[in-house]
């Protein structure tokens, strides 16, 4: 027979929104990074109004373009 656990939240953790804490100029580059990274072309990433949620989440809108960059 299963174990019926109950599964425990901390609450301190949920209500502490650790994006808070990161840029907005660091997580465009994290984002260019990681598309440009998949796609194999440079990329560059804009963030618009971030809206911060309860509970440790984020909105935001992401626009992601094609660079071009002519250092070839």
């Amino acid at each position: 027979m299963a174990d019926n656990k109950e599964k425990t939240f901390d609450v301190d953790k949920l209500l502490k929104n650790k994006l808070k804490t990161i840029s907005v100029g660091d997580l465009e580059a994290g984002i260019s990074k990681a598309v440009s990274d998949l796609v194999g072309e440079d990329y560059k990433c804009t963030i618009g109004e971030i809206k911060y949620t309860l509970f440790s989440g984020a909105d935001f809108h992401v626009k992601v373009e094609l660079t071009y960059n002519n250092n070839d």
